[in-house]
């Protein structure tokens, strides 16, 4: 639960506030039980959740049942940035999909030893059951087949040391409404990922990443991470069934933090991506969001760091370079996890941190309406009057126009 890299001191402050009301509300007493911790490869060996530990993803508002698969992708023309005696650079992909029916068996959130890195980053190991965060509920089930039809590819890169599972209430509820979307695990750049093999790989890259330069390396480095799985998805073999109900004509990306800046960095360097979103994200590249060519892209960020007023946030720079459809979009009350799944598990809990205006579940509402409407609007076509400017069913939204 350690934040992502930013620029502000401030915003690094309010990151650590909510990670530790999430750790709060995982001493809850533990309510059932976690599915033993096993390797992740593909469905066959990706982990599935037996029994919840009373902990719950928001439910999916989208009419069709949701699908996983794990898939592990290695781009052998690339050695590894953070561990070059690895060799091939090695990603592993979460797939939520549209699926035929429920039938399969619950998806888990994530493997004991990830949940257990996760606490010992925290200074919780030892204190807080590992259980009780791996039995979280999610609302995607594995083995299911995907639905009939093409639908749009959505990708998602998650914060700097943030694994991808902080990522899984919006991927599963895009999922719900009809899009195949991609959540990545950058190896060697999350507190713990399950790999194949047995092997959980930790964050090599959380020690050597400081200066502006080495974000922005990160942040290259990632891009190149997304227009391979883009690759593999379309073309692989390893994609199986998901290539031939994935339209290659319609792919956007998003991401949380300088994942957001890698949704940006990626459109600039691979135009088969049409749109993207950037979730409370500096850019880390100069100049800011540039290459882009007009197509379309979103930020929606917190008040405190990414109003126009604010000296150190990149933004402006961002906005002034974008030049086809935009919105600059901030979230009164938010803090810089309001748009991942950590505070939704906490507010659940019946927790509150006074330092964070915007309830869990307010911040959830705010990032699924907003992703969900941009991605409807430019890769389905159809009309969100709720990206046209204020509405009072989102008070806590202003849109700037600096």
């Amino acid at each position: 639960m350690t934040p992502s890299p930013r620029s502000s001191p401030r915003s690094r402050h309010r990151s650590a506030a909510v990670a530790a009301l999430l750790t709060l509300a995982l001493s809850a007493p533990l309510l059932g039980a976690a599915a033993p911790a096993v390797s992740a490869d593909t469905e066959r060996t990706a982990p599935r959740a037996r029994y919840s530990s009373g902990l719950e993803l928001p439910p999916l508002t989208g009419p069709h049942p949701v699908g996983r698969r794990t898939l592990h992708l290695v781009d052998r023309n690339r050695t590894d940035p953070w561990m070059p005696a690895a060799g091939g650079r090695e990603l592993m992909v979460t797939v939520s999909y549209p699926a035929r029916s429920a039938r399969g068996l619950p998806a888990a959130y994530m493997t004991d030893e990830e949940a257990q890195l996760l606490l010992e980053a925290r200074g919780l190991g030892g204190v807080v059951p590992r259980e009780t965060v791996a039995g979280a509920r999610t609302h995607a089930h594995v083995g299911t087949r995907p639905a009939s039809g093409r639908f749009p590819l959505v990708l998602l890169s998650p914060g700097f040391s943030m694994p991808r599972t902080t990522l899984t209430s919006i991927a599963d509820e895009l999922a719900s409404r009809g899009y195949v979307v991609a959540s990545v695990d950058h190896a060697y750049e999350s507190v713990g990922t399950a790999f194949p093999g047995g092997r959980t790989l930790t964050c090599v890259a959380c020690d050597r990443v400081d200066t502006p330069e080495e974000k922005a390396a990160v942040v290259r480095g990632r891009a190149k991470d997304m227009s391979f799985v883009i690759s593999e998805l379309t073309k692989g073999r390893q994609a199986g069934a998901l290539a031939r109900v994935i339209d290659r004509t319609r792919i956007g990306i998003g991401g949380h933090s300088i994942g957001g800046a890698t949704a940006a960095a990626t459109m600039a360097t691979d135009r088969r991506v049409r749109a993207g979103v950037d979730l409370d994200g500096d850019f880390f590249l100069h100049p800011a969001a540039a290459g882009l060519g007009g197509r379309p892209f979103m930020m929606l960020g917190t008040e405190s760091t990414h109003s126009p007023g604010n000296r150190e946030s990149d933004w402006p720079e961002a906005w002034n370079q974008l030049n086809g459809w935009k919105r600059w979009l901030t979230v009164a009350g938010a803090e810089h996890f309001s748009f991942t799944d950590l505070p939704y598990l906490a507010v659940q809990l019946g927790l509150s941190d006074p330092a964070v205006p915007l309830s869990g579940e307010r911040g959830w509402r705010t990032t699924r309406d907003y992703v969900s409407a941009f991605f409807d609007l430019h890769l389905r076509n159809i009309s969100q009057p709720l990206l046209d400017g204020p509405t009072a069913t989102h008070p806590e939204v202003e849109f700037q126009q600096p």
